[in-house]
């Protein structure tokens, strides 16, 4: 049954079903990166990229754990930017939530290119950017008419995902066993038998960590949806429970396989991506097409979830007056539709700047986008250590906790820290540091100037300046 929405409140309506949530939650994680990308951090650690996964999953489930114990406790559709507008300040919110959003605006373009390469393969009298539009503009449009129609549409790409990667994984176990007849490949030989487990060290190890937090962006989507669904505390509670076992099923047991079936320096794995090799080597008919299809639902899922995380970041900006006022006005069946159409025009703008601008802009605009992600978890884990000692000295009772409070929460920022170091004084993620270093900077200090004359504005409102009367 849909909720009857009052279309002058402005406010988002809670259209999503439990089904929709859990799935969102089940694959938001999975994206074209573990089906493609991660054949190059393979072949930067080798088979000790399993140890860049396990820590880079295992980062994941504490900042989740973190971030479920704030929207159990307060949902928003703000997610973590709200939570640091409360516990750091107004310029954390507003910083974090901008970066966000810009992160998914770069998403956009670069998936709708991604599905229309592939379709363009298919279909080469159509050309890319026509495909690129058409998937956009049909994904744009579902996202305005209801949120039902994002939490439909993300239902059946997370299904065929999961089938996906049930069906691989059975394929590859089998194959490691000996028992899939006709198999180029068998047995764990490969995990050790090129130059050993570890062959480029553990610097190597480390730089795989920075790429593999580009694939798990995307967990926390489910405390942004929650809060358009009927029960958001259970569903966030769920979501965050069961990623632990989607992290080692989807992630880890996935590139076990492929790192046990090929060797890791197999050129195919760059260039083809893992699963496509794995699948060559174990001689499965029409594996191109297999993966390709797999893909595409990957991408037009990933953008799904872009364009709708986009314009509920930029909603929520809007309600806090950190964001144009238009943007967080809603339809009637509760749709934040200036916020949608605006992302995705951002989105269509980078595309255009792509074009005219010199290629080295766009790609020092796109290497920002790695490190976003470690700084939104470097902020989340500082909102959950102010906002938990607030709420304990307050005397909340917390449904929803995060482990071993504060040791766990000390020992991520720590970690996260770290690892923005190693990026600091890595030649290859140097750029995509400064890159976002500088992007915050002109986002604090945007934020710094709108508020001082936002104050500015409100002590000329309270305190007006006739000194006459009183004279």
């Amino acid at each position: 049954m849909t909720m009857t929405h009052n279309a002058n409140d402005d406010s988002l309506a809670q259209n999503l079903k439990p089904r929709h949530v859990r799935m969102l939650s089940i694959a938001g994680v999975i994206g074209a990166g573990l089906f493609v990308g991660s054949g190059h951090a393979i072949s930067e650690a080798g088979p000790a990229v399993l140890i860049s996964y396990a820590a880079a999953g295992a980062l994941v489930v504490l900042i989740m754990r973190m971030l479920a114990e704030m929207a159990v406790a307060s949902p928003d559709s703000g997610s973590f930017s709200t939570y640091a507008d409360k516990a750091l300040g107004r310029w954390a919110g507003f910083t974090i939530g901008w970066l966000y959003w810009w992160f998914w605006v770069l998403v956009i373009p670069l998936e709708a290119n991604a599905a229309g390469t592939i379709l363009h393969a298919w279909y080469p009298q159509v050309a890319i950017w026509q495909f690129t539009l058409a998937i956009t503009l049909i994904l744009t449009v579902t996202n305005l008419l209801s949120v039902k129609n994002y939490g439909e549409f993300e239902f059946w790409f997370a299904l065929i995902k999961i089938a996906a990667i049930i069906l691989f994984l059975g394929v590859a176990a089998a194959a490691v066993l000996g028992w899939l007849p006709g198999s180029g490949t068998q047995g764990l030989s490969h995990l050790y038998d090129t130059h050993g487990f570890m062959p480029n060290g553990m610097g190597a190890v480390m730089a795989a960590i920075l790429t593999t937090m580009f694939s798990f962006m995307g967990t926390e989507i489910v405390t942004i949806a929650a809060a358009e669904s009927k029960n958001p505390g259970k569903q966030i509670t769920q979501a965050t429970n069961s990623v632990i076992w989607r992290i080692a099923l989807f992630y880890l047991l996935s590139i076990f396989f492929v790192v046990a079936l090929v060797p890791w320096n197999t050129p195919g794995l760059v260039q083809q991506g893992s699963w496509q090799t794995v699948l060559q080597a174990m001689n499965i008919p029409h594996a191109r097409l297999i993966v390709d299809l797999v893909v595409l639902m990957a991408v037009c899922s990933c953008l799904n979830s872009a364009l709708y995380t986009s314009s509920r970041m930029l909603y929520s900006l809007s309600r806090r007056k950190d964001a144009p006022a238009a943007a967080s006005r809603t339809n009637r069946s509760g749709t934040p539709w200036i916020a949608v159409l605006l992302s995705t025009g951002a989105a269509f703008l980078a595309v255009i700047a792509n074009y005219l601008a010199p290629s080295v802009v766009f790609e020092f605009l796109l290497a920002s986008s790695g490190a976003i992600a470690l700084l939104v978890y470097l902020v989340i884990a500082a909102s959950h250590l102010v906002l938990r000692k607030k709420r304990e000295k307050a005397g909340e009772v917390l449904s929803y906790r995060m482990w071993l409070f504060p040791g766990l929460t000390w020992f991520t920022i720590l970690f996260i820290v770290t690892v923005l170091v190693v990026m600091l004084f890595d030649d290859r993620h140097q750029a995509e540091l400064l890159a976002t270093g500088g992007l915050t900077l002109v986002i604090i200090a945007t934020s710094y100037l709108l508020h001082r004359k936002r104050e500015k504005r409100q002590s000329a409102k309270f305190y007006p300046l006739h000194y006459s009367d009183h004279s």
